[in-house]
């Protein structure tokens, strides 16, 4: 019976390593770019933008993984995707 309890304990602790790791990377603070600002993108998860109706400027947000596979969240300014419609 002491095999059983020390693997459930085993198991029990995986899990709460799993999930605070997940939760630490789902509190990434964004990093607003600015030019010339380094950055190290190995893999971009999402691309997202603020709606606007009309074509112009709006804030976007990319979550991507870094070279050492950490979550990293940015945020920038772009044309709206709108603007490319009917060109």
């Amino acid at each position: 019976m002491n095999t059983k309890a020390i693997y459930a304990a085993c198991l029990f602790a995986a899990l709460n390593i799993c999930t605070l790791s997940a939760r630490a990377e789902s509190n990434v603070q964004a990093q607003t770019y600015r030019y010339g600002t380094h950055l190290d993108i190995q893999k971009v998860l999402s691309l997202s933008e603020d709606p606007e109706p009309a074509c112009g400027v709006v804030n976007a947000h990319m979550t991507y993984l870094d070279s050492a596979g950490h979550q990293q969240k940015l945020d920038y300014r772009k044309f709206a995707d709108n603007c490319n419609e009917g060109n």
